[in-house]
C-alpha cells in the first residue's frame, strides 16, 4: 500500500501541468521513463478539474515528463465539461489529444449531453474542445445518428 501511495504521488508531480491538477488512480502501474509511456490497468481513473476518465486500461505518452496523449481502452467512459454542460461518453477507444485539446471516440462512440439529452452515435466521434466543433463519422453503411427533442 505504502508503495502504491509513493508511486501514485510521484505520477502526480509527473503529470501536474501549470495550475492545473491531474488525479490518477488504478491498481496496476508502469513507467517507462526512457521511451516516456506510463501504463495503467484495473479501474483507472484520471480527474482533471471537473473531467472524468475511467477505463480498465490507459497509456499515457509523455513528452519531457509531460503528459501528450492518453488512450483508454477497456470499457472507456468519461464525463466532461464544456460551456457549462456535462457530457457522458463512451466508445471502445478513448484517445485524447492534450496539445490539441481533441477527444476522439473510436468503436461504438457514444456522447449524451446531459442537460438536454441530446445524443450522438457513431463508429468515431471527434470533439475539437477549442473550435468547440463536433464530427461523426459512420462506417460499414451505418448512419451516424443524432437524438435530440424539439420543442412544439
Amino acid at each position: 500500500m505504502v508503495f502504491r501511495t509513493i508511486i501514485i504521488l510521484c505520477l502526480l508531480k509527473v503529470f501536474t501541468m501549470a495550475a492545473q491538477k491531474i488525479e490518477v488512480h488504478a491498481k496496476d502501474f508502469y513507467l517507462d521513463e526512457k521511451n516516456q509511456i506510463s501504463v495503467l490497468s484495473g479501474d483507472v481513473e484520471v480527474k482533471k478539474a471537473k473531467d472524468v476518465l475511467n477505463s480498465q486500461k490507459l497509456v499515457i505518452y509523455m513528452k519531457n515528463k509531460q503528459p501528450i496523449k492518453y488512450v483508454a481502452t477497456k470499457d472507456a467512459k468519461f464525463k466532461i465539461i464544456m460551456n457549462d454542460k456535462i457530457y457522458h461518453g463512451s466508445g471502445d477507444e478513448f484517445v485524447y489529444e492534450v496539445k490539441k485539446d481533441i477527444y476522439e471516440i473510436n468503436g461504438n462512440a457514444k456522447i449524451i449531453e446531459l442537460q438536454t439529452n441530446k445524443q450522438l452515435f457513431g463508429d468515431k466521434i471527434i470533439v475539437d474542445r477549442k473550435n468547440m466543433t463536433y464530427r461523426v463519422v459512420s462506417k460499414d453503411k451505418k448512419p451516424a445518428k443524432f437524438v435530440f427533442e424539439v420543442k412544439e
